[in-house]
């Protein structure tokens, strides 16, 4: 890919507001967003794990045959994350684009390709040839399904994928096996996570075959009272039972937060506007500022915006900034390296500027 076209993508991606941001989706005041992803691999091609030189550069060529003959494509990006630096490709992290894997991986023939609204990406290469995934804000599990479905099939009509019809879509990793989907819903939980709910919801989810993790997926801590709840059952059911049964269990845990929140307004409102109004305070007035202390005061503000106790900034604008002040994104907006000291200084001068717009 020519250098000139690179920058020109990620100049773009800098500027643009990823559509799942918009906090605008159902239940969006506790739903930040859900996602489906799809494991796909093309028959007679080893797993990227195993797969030699010669085959990684044909599943890569093939994606870029997937965007040229299908209409569906035609406003897509499509990176070659060899090509790109740490930098860029922790951005692309950052932007929920790839994951943090798909970014460490020491292998040729790495790729991404995305649609403009960011909504839809697909990695190519990954743990599995394609990795495909949708993402809307709010709760919206049987949407998103629609459309990667769709897009799915878009893909089939040119790749022949790896199928059993005993065990279903074959994948590198046995627990992907069935169906090769993952739905995921992110939730914004600070009332359950300020009287210690969570540890009993995460236990009782976890008997059930459901995992939580953090902002960025598997292996990434929990910052700013952000859960990501996904199936880890993948064989044995359709994709509208996994759909329905994932949406049934945040249902609940939305309905518990929902509860704890009325509890808190009806009980200890003034020590909540106290808490709410203290983090708006920092946020609009520090001049030094980490990543994780404004992932947790951005959800307190957050919180308070939520429940009508604070009116500015608005949904989408606090959304948008857990994304700008991560430290890849800080240094990408900056065009160059910064050390964390300067990071730090940057953030600051960001959410300064973004509140008080």
């Amino acid at each position: 890919m020519q250098n000139n076209k690179k920058g020109i993508i990620l100049q773009k991606l800098k500027e643009s507001d990823a559509e799942w941001t918009n906090g605008q989706g159902p239940l969006s005041d506790i739903v930040i967003s859900s996602r489906i992803r799809l494991a796909r691999n093309i028959e007679g091609i080893s797993f990227p794990s195993r797969a030699d030189q010669v085959e990684l550069k044909n599943i890569f060529d093939l994606s870029q045959q997937v965007i040229e003959k299908s209409s569906l494509f035609k406003d897509y990006n499509l990176l070659l994350l060899d090509e790109l630096t740490p930098l860029e490709r922790q951005f692309l992290v950052e932007k929920h684009l790839i994951s943090i894997y798909h970014a460490l991986k020491k292998q040729v023939y790495r790729g991404c390709i995305f649609n403009q609204r960011e909504t839809l990406s697909i990695m190519i290469n990954e743990e599995d040839h394609f990795r495909i995934q949708y993402l809307l804000s709010g709760l919206q599990l049987n949407e998103i399904w629609k459309l990667i479905n769709k897009i799915d099939d878009e893909i089939e009509k040119i790749v022949t994928y790896a199928f059993s019809g005993k065990e279903g879509y074959l994948t590198s990793c046995p627990t992907n096996v069935g169906t090769g989907m993952r739905a995921s819903v992110m939730l914004h939980l600070p009332a359950l996570a300020m009287v210690g709910g969570m540890n009993d919801i995460l236990k009782a989810i976890s008997k059930i075959g459901y995992v939580v993790r953090g902002f960025y997926g598997e292996g990434t801590e929990v910052m700013g009272n952000l859960f990501q709840v996904s199936n880890q059952i993948t064989l044995g059911l359709s994709e509208e039972e996994i759909i329905d049964n994932l949406e049934k269990v945040n249902q609940q845990i939305i309905s518990q937060e929902q509860k704890v929140r009325n509890d808190l307004l009806s009980n200890s409102k003034s020590q909540l506007e106290d808490q709410m109004w203290r983090a708006y305070g920092i946020l609009s007035s520090a001049r030094i500022i980490s990543s994780v202390e404004a992932m947790e005061l951005l959800s307190k503000l957050r919180f308070g915006v939520e429940l009508g106790i604070i009116s500015h900034p608005d949904l989408a604008t606090l959304n948008k900034l857990m994304l700008l002040i991560q430290p890849a994104y800080l240094q990408m907006l900056a065009g160059k390296d910064l050390d964390p000291f300067t990071r730090d200084l940057q953030r600051a001068i960001l959410i300064r500027n973004k509140i008080s717009e």
